[in-house]
């Protein structure tokens, strides 16, 4: 038997890759990296988080796997391709939070239900199949670990799409029309930030608590109408 390492709370980045992206994935990239070093200086939190970074198009690249981010000496980027799948995101998802659950507990950690930030600028590219893929991942009778969503959508995403992706509607945002995309990618980076800093303290102190933290100019897609 594995010896007790304590808790541990899974994150998943979930960032659109499609060709649109391309004006602000290095804003986006620069956020990552904001994010690591915020973590670093709060190592006793970061020892709670393992942190995966998924780049979705039409396929799915995995950038970061399960990483203790104390031991990592950058992050990987993300960069721009095709098309905006949904469904594969989702269906990776599917198959590699089990198998991160597992592994985990394997090690002697318990485990916190998996948390997955997720950003796209634009509608899904294979409506309504990805509703399926995304059933699956949220279905506690299929996916026991089935992840708590933070859905965040800037430019073309629709609010009612967002909406549809988050686990719950307070985890649903959208930008605010007319915010820049820059700056929305800076805002979602900054929220995404306090957020897994606030739940790695959270879990440090035993505390099963996700902080999610509504980035500025969004605002909660349930509001629109």
């Amino acid at each position: 038997m594995a010896e007790n390492q304590g808790n541990v709370l899974p994150v998943y980045v979930v960032a659109d890759e499609s060709a649109s992206m391309a004006p602000v994935v290095g804003e986006l990239n620069a956020g990552l990296s904001e994010l690591h070093r915020a973590l670093l200086r709060e190592p006793m939190a970061a020892a709670k988080v393992r942190f995966t970074i998924l780049g979705f198009s039409d396929d799915v690249q995995t950038r970061l796997s399960l990483a203790d981010l104390r031991t990592e000496a950058a992050l990987p980027v993300l960069t721009t391709r095709s098309s905006t799948s949904y469904g594969v995101a989702f269906d990776a998802l599917a198959a590699r939070i089990p198998a991160d659950v597992n592994t985990l507990k394997g090690s002697g950690f318990a485990v916190y239900r998996p948390a997955v930030f997720f950003l796209t600028d634009g509608q899904p590219t294979d409506e309504p199949t990805w509703r399926e893929s995304y059933r699956r991942l949220v279905d506690k009778e299929t996916t026991a670990a089935a992840p708590n969503i933070i859905a965040c959508g800037i430019g073309e995403a629709r609010a009612r799409t967002i909406l549809d992706v988050a686990t719950r509607p307070e985890f649903a945002f959208v930008a605010t029309p007319g915010v820049e995309l820059g700056l929305a990618i800076a805002e979602f980076s900054v929220a995404l930030t306090k957020s897994i800093v606030a739940s790695a303290r959270a879990a440090a102190a035993d505390r099963t608590e996700l902080v999610v933290q509504r980035p500025d100019s969004f605002v909660m897609a349930v509001d629109v109408v």
